[in-house]
């Protein structure tokens, strides 16, 4: 295969190439370029103009020309050096010491630097440096979940797989929360999930019989389809049932899943909120229909949701319904498609 340079025959490209390579290759261009322009500013106004300019003394900028001299003007030059000790000290440990310690790992794998540094006898912090120095040698042994298959026999291990979490930008407006609500009925367990805006105070739950992302999954598309709004974004905490088929659902609906931080409910205060209403109000009442008739459940949950969202005055909303205050925020042309035909 024959190769073609299109710069070729053009006056000075070898040249600015090289200078292009240099320059990416460099630790700090910015430096590079203000030492360059001090040396210009001293051969065109003098020494004492570049070192009332750069803020530089006299000593530096000869030592700056000489070094750009001795490689025949390549502004590589000017890179600064690293400033890295050349000999670093390393730690030294007793005889047999880190051994000890992969031992004790291995026995007890969960023990950390606190519990380390007792046993051993030895600082926390000491510890602690040990500890880092045998995971960057990879001497301390993995720990890994491992299951057994009672329809195969196989023990298979669990691969861990780190997902990066979104959090919501702080001052950023909020959008729908989600949470899950678990009541014990005799012995059975339930799952409601539940739904909020937080700003418009539109509500929606749901019951359901597993704690699964499908479950979640279903009951999101749900929120979707009964919101008088469109959804853009939602924001959940970090259990299990809003990850792998819910995140699928949030794809698919082109939806923005924040998550909340660990242990701080907090963030989330609108939607816990809203649980405890839901909790006084109708599940303590209908206790027994959650546990035998799940149906029947979220019908009658259903009549209460539609009584919440138009007839419940709510005190952040000036004392009105959410779907009264959704109606009063709309602009004249929105308002009127929102009434029916009544023409016969």
């Amino acid at each position: 295969m024959r190769q073609f340079n299109k710069l070729r025959g053009t006056e000075g490209w070898l040249y600015m190439w090289e200078r292009t390579i240099r320059f990416r290759h460099m630790r700090n261009t910015e430096e590079v370029r203000r030492r360059a322009k001090a040396l210009d500013v001293w051969r065109e106004h003098g020494i004492r103009a570049a070192m009332d300019a750069f803020d530089v003394s006299r000593p530096t900028l000869f030592r700056w020309r000489q070094a750009l001299g001795k490689r025949q003007g390549h502004l590589d030059a000017l890179d600064p050096k690293s400033r890295a000790p050349r000999h670093v000290r390393h730690r030294r440990c007793p005889d047999g010491f880190l051994e000890r310690i992969v031992g004790l790992r291995e026995e007890h794998p969960h023990l950390g630097k606190k519990k380390l540094a007792v046993l051993l006898g030895v600082s926390e912090s000491y510890a602690g440096r040990c500890l880092t120095d045998l995971k960057k040698r990879n001497l301390l042994p993995a720990l890994s979940k491992v299951s057994f298959s009672a329809r195969t026999g196989r023990v298979f291990e669990h691969p861990r797989v780190y997902r990066t979490k979104l959090r919501r930008p702080k001052g950023a407006r909020r959008g729908m929360e989600l949470d899950t609500v678990i009541r014990f009925v005799d012995g059975v367990k339930r799952y409601i999930l539940t739904a909020v805006d937080v700003e418009r105070k539109f509500a929606f739950a749901g019951a359901y019989t597993g704690h699964s992302s499908e479950s979640a999954a279903d009951f999101l598309r749900k929120v979707v389809e009964v919101c008088p709004f469109p959804v853009s974004e939602l924001q959940t905490d970090n259990g299990s049932e809003f990850a792998r088929h819910f995140e699928d659902a949030c794809d698919a609906l082109r939806l923005t899943h924040f998550h909340t931080y660990p242990r701080t409910p907090k963030m989330n205060a609108c939607i816990e909120r809203f649980n405890r209403t839901l909790s006084e109000d109708f599940i303590q009442t209908h206790r027994i229909l959650l546990r035998d008739d799940l149906a029947a459940f979220n019908r009658a949950l259903v009549d209460w949701l539609l009584w919440y969202n138009t007839e419940r005055p709510h005190q952040s909303l000036g004392m009105v319904s959410p779907l009264r205050y959704i109606v009063s925020t709309l602009t004249a042309r929105e308002s009127q498609m929102c009434w029916t035909s009544t023409y016969c």
